[in-house]
C-alpha cells in the first residue's frame, strides 16, 4: 500500500504529546519490512527529527495557517501523491479527502463542558476549530483510532460511533527513558540546583490541574521535614504568579523552579533525578509522561479518573485530583515510608514494560490492512 500520514507539527522545535505520538509511531513503521510505502506530510520546521529511507518519503507542504494547511493544502497533496489512504494523527482532518481516511482522535475534551476559557489564544482558537471540524469528519472516517479503552468508550457513546469503526491503540514511550546509573548534574542544574526534587509537568491547559498541584505543594511544605523543592515544567512565571495569588499561597514561590519548556532530550535525566513525579490531571486520554517516569524508576502520583488508572495500573498511587490534601498526603507517605517508595519504584519499572511504540506500530498496521482496497 501507499500510505500518507499527516504529521504536520513534528518538525517544530517545541513538540508536545500528539507530536511525539506521531513521530514515534512513524519511526517504528519505518523500521518494518512490510512492503508499504509511507509518505509523511509535514509543515516546514527547524527540527529535522525524521529522515527519509527506501520505504519512507517526507513531503513538505507549505501554508500560512493550520486550517488552510489541513483543509486545502493537505488533500491536494494527497491527491497528487496517488496514495491508497490518509492517516491524520492529531484529532482533525480535511472535510474533503480523495482517499479513505483514518483518524487518530486522541480525546473529545473540546466537546465536553469547560470550567473556563483557555488562557492561551492559540489553545482557544484550536478548541473552536476542533469543535467545528471533528463532528463533521467522523462520518467520513473509515476507521477511528483512539489511545485508551476509556477514551474509546467515551467517544463511542458521546458521538454514536459504531463499535466496528473505532478501536483503541495504546501509546508507547521512547526507550531513552530508563534508569540511569548516574545522573548528569550539569543537565539537572540547568533547571534546578540539586536532585531529589518534586517534578510536575504541566501547561496552561486547565486539565493539567496546576492550581491544585500548587495548593497541594503548599500543604506538603507545612508538614514535611524535607521540604523538597518543586520543579514545574512548561509554565511561565506570570502564569504561576497568577495561580499563587488565586490560591493565596504566594509565600511558597521561593521553593519553586520554573524554567519553562524542557526539551524531551533532558526529561529522562530529570525523571531520574526527581524524588517523585506528580501527574494528578483532571482529564487524560492516555498520559505518556506516566510511562516515561515509571520507566525511569521514579514513583508517580496520578489521578484516579479518566484514562490514568488504566495506564498506571492497579498498583499505582492514585488520588482524587480535585482534592489537594490527597495529593499532599501521598507525597508525605512516599517521603516517610522507604518501603513504600521502593515498592513504587519497582512497580513502575514493571508496568512500563507493558507498553511500546513497536506494539503501537503493529496495531496501526492492522488498521491500515483492514481498509485495503
Amino acid at each position: 500500500m501507499k500510505i500518507a500520514i499527516e504529521a504536520q507539527r513534528i518538525f517544530r522545535p517545541n513538540k508536545h504529546g500528539m507530536d511525539f505520538v506521531a513521530l514515534e509511531s512513524i519511526r517504528e513503521l519505518q523500521k518494518r519490512d512490510d512492503g508499504n510505502e509511507y509518505y509523511i506530510l509535514v509543515a516546514p520546521g527547524e527540527d529535522r527529527c525524521l529522515q527519509e529511507s527506501s520505504n519512507l518519503s517526507i513531503v513538505e507542504v507549505k501554508c500560512p495557517s493550520y486550517p488552510l494547511w489541513e483543509q486545502i493544502a493537505l488533500p491536494l497533496a494527497v491527491k497528487r501523491l496517488g496514495v491508497d489512504l490518509l492517516h491524520c494523527t492529531s484529532n482533525t482532518a480535511p472535510l474533503w479527502c480523495p482517499v479513505p481516511l483514518v483518524l487518530t482522535l486522541h480525546d473529545i475534551i473540546y466537546l465536553e463542558p469547560r470550567q473556563h476559557r483557555s488562557p492561551s489564544l492559540y489553545q482557544e482558537m484550536g478548541w473552536h476549530y476542533r469543535r467545528l471540524i471533528v463532528p463533521r469528519i467522523l462520518k467520513k472516517c473509515r476507521k477511528i483510532i483512539t489511545v485508551s479503552h476509556f477514551e474509546c468508550e467515551r467517544i463511542r457513546k458521546a458521538l454514536h460511533i459504531p463499535t466496528d469503526r473505532i478501536t483503541a491503540i495504546y501509546n508507547g514511550y521512547n526507550t531513552h527513558f530508563h534508569p540511569l546509573p548516574e545522573v548528569d548534574m550539569d543537565i539537572v542544574r540547568r533547571y534546578i540546583p540539586d536532585k531529589d526534587f518534586l517534578f510536575f509537568l504541566g501547561n496552561t491547559d486547565p486539565k493539567k490541574n496546576a492550581a491544585r498541584v500548587l495548593k497541594a505543594y503548599s500543604l506538603y511544605l507545612q508538614r514535611s521535614a524535607a521540604k523538597r523543592p518543586l520543579l514545574i515544567a512548561d509554565l511561565k512565571e506570570e502564569y504561576i504568579d497568577q495561580l499563587l495569588q488565586q490560591e493565596n499561597i504566594a509565600h511558597i514561590k521561593p521553593h519553586l523552579c520554573f524554567p519553562g519548556y524542557i526539551p524531551n532530550s533532558d526529561l529522562a535525566t530529570l525523571y531520574n533525578a526527581a524524588f517523585v513525579f506528580l501527574y494528578p490531571s483532571l482529564r487524560e486520554s492516555f498520559g505518556i509522561p506516566l510511562l516515561e517516569a515509571m520507566a525511569c524508576g521514579t514513583p508517580v502520583i496520578t489521578g484516579n479518573i479518566s484514562a490514568m488508572p488504566e495506564v498506571a495500573g492497579s498498583g499505582a498511587l492514585t488520588v482524587d485530583p480535585f482534592k489537594p490534601e490527597e495529593i499532599a498526603d501521598k507525597l508525605l507517605e512516599l517521603e516517610q515510608s522507604p518501603d513504600l517508595y521502593q515498592r513504587q519504584k519497582e512497580y513502575g519499572l514493571q508496568r512500563a514494560l507493558c507498553f511500546s511504540w513497536a506494539e503501537t506500530a503493529k496495531e496501526l498496521l492492522k488498521v491500515y490492512q483492514s481498509i485495503k482496497i
